[in-house]
């Protein structure tokens, strides 16, 4: 059984400085002025963030064993402090090295990878649409191939990393043909930023994760390189599933920061703030809240740890994809729907302040809606489980 160790603690700590050094002093002024901290990403990348589950010869970690927890930690420390940063990093590598480091060419890796890696670029993973998104496999965008190139025209939306000004490329998921059952055929093409026709629509103005980058896609007659596929021919359909049972679990991680930073913040308001002549803390109508919150956050961690590390173990080959997927959806389920509540009791807790900007609880409840929606929504996540039961 899984448990983590006295060197993932280690790390912990040392992201969880790093984070209270070099993105909470600041983290006030990027969500008000909705500013894309990209001189972060060098320093994410320095830290060796990028790199946790990337081999050496391209600049990551090149760690045997466990580099996907030791990504969850980096996450939810980052989302102890703000979510933005933190779904930065989880989109950044998740959605935007991984499908090209497990996917890709041995010329993709090396083209991409290494600036990746280092946070002197980004990318992103183009899979939702405008009339698909838990529908994926409806997707209407489509890539022709013809004379060695591929036309791509449709639209991609809510988009992360897509737009920032170091993008260097943006995976996007489109209809090539049709399979032999007739049904579409979706493959995974890789357009670098600056190609003509490929246009970063401007960026959304959003209830929450207000430093987080995020836009809409449009391609008119984009054409980039038949090498440009990325993995099989008609195999983007199961690449992208993969990558989002992957991208469920980082975002627990991302979810259970959140639910530490809400436990943390109000235990302390209940402790300095008076009413009656005494603490509210000591008040069971908010002790309790808090008792409740307490075990949502270890509830969420540890089955948050447990995908995680049955992730690793795939790796290894002593686990299922099957278990992997079950673990990823109920960790995803349980802790993002617990990181709303959290929001919620913490921001009762704070009463009027909690209302007020100048304090964190209201960012935190604003950043957190969307970790029930991104990566698989609640209601996808019941779907999966169910099926993992027989049902």
């Amino acid at each position: 059984m899984f448990e983590l160790t006295q060197e993932h603690e280690d790390f912990r700590q040392v992201v969880r400085d790093f984070a209270e050094r070099e993105v909470a002093p600041h983290v006030a002024q990027w969500d008000r002025e909705h500013h894309f901290p990209v001189e972060l990403m060098p320093k994410l990348g320095e830290l060796g963030l990028f790199g946790l589950v990337v081999p050496e010869e391209y600049g990551g970690a090149g760690l045997d064993e466990g580099g996907f927890t030791y990504l969850c930690l980096a996450i939810e420390e980052l989302g102890r402090i703000d979510q933005s940063v933190g779904i930065t990093l989880s989109a950044g590598v998740g959605l935007g090295i991984n499908p090209i480091l497990t996917y890709g060419s041995a010329e993709q890796k090396q083209r991409f990878l290494p600036d990746l890696v280092a946070g002197r670029a980004l990318a992103g993973f183009g899979l939702t649409e405008p009339d698909a998104g838990s529908d994926a496999g409806a997707t209407r965008t489509r890539a022709t191939l013809t004379g060695g190139q591929w036309t791509i025209d449709g639209a991609k939306a809510f988009i992360t990393n897509s737009g920032t000004d170091i993008t260097s490329v943006v995976t996007v998921t489109a209809r090539t043909g049709t399979d032999e059952s007739g049904r579409p055929e979706i493959s995974a093409i890789m357009v670098p930023s600056g190609t003509p026709g490929f246009t970063a629509e401007p960026a959304y103005d959003k209830l929450g994760w207000h430093i987080s980058d995020t836009h809409g896609l449009t391609f008119s007659g984009c054409v980039v390189p038949e090498e440009n596929l990325l993995g099989e021919r008609g195999k983007g359909f199961r690449q992208f599933l993969k990558t989002l049972d992957d991208g469920r679990i980082a975002i627990s991680a991302l979810a259970v920061g959140l639910s530490q930073a809400c436990l943390e913040a109000a235990t302390e308001y209940a402790k300095t703030r008076t009413a009656f002549g005494k603490p509210i803390g000591v008040n069971q109508g908010v002790s309790f809240q808090l008792s409740d919150l307490a075990v949502m956050v270890e509830a969420s961690r540890l089955l948050t740890y447990k995908a995680a590390w049955l992730k690793d173990e795939l790796e290894a080959g002593r686990r299922s994809v099957a278990e992997v997927k079950q673990a990823a959806a109920i960790a995803k389920l349980y802790s993002t729907e617990s990181a709303v509540t959290a929001t919620r009791i913490a921001t009762q807790i704070f009463g009027g302040n909690g209302f007020m900007e100048e304090y964190p609880v209201a960012r935190f409840y604003r950043d957190a809606k969307i970790l029930e929606i991104g990566e698989g929504t609640s209601e996808v996540q019941r779907m999966v489980i169910a099926r993992g039961l027989g049902l």
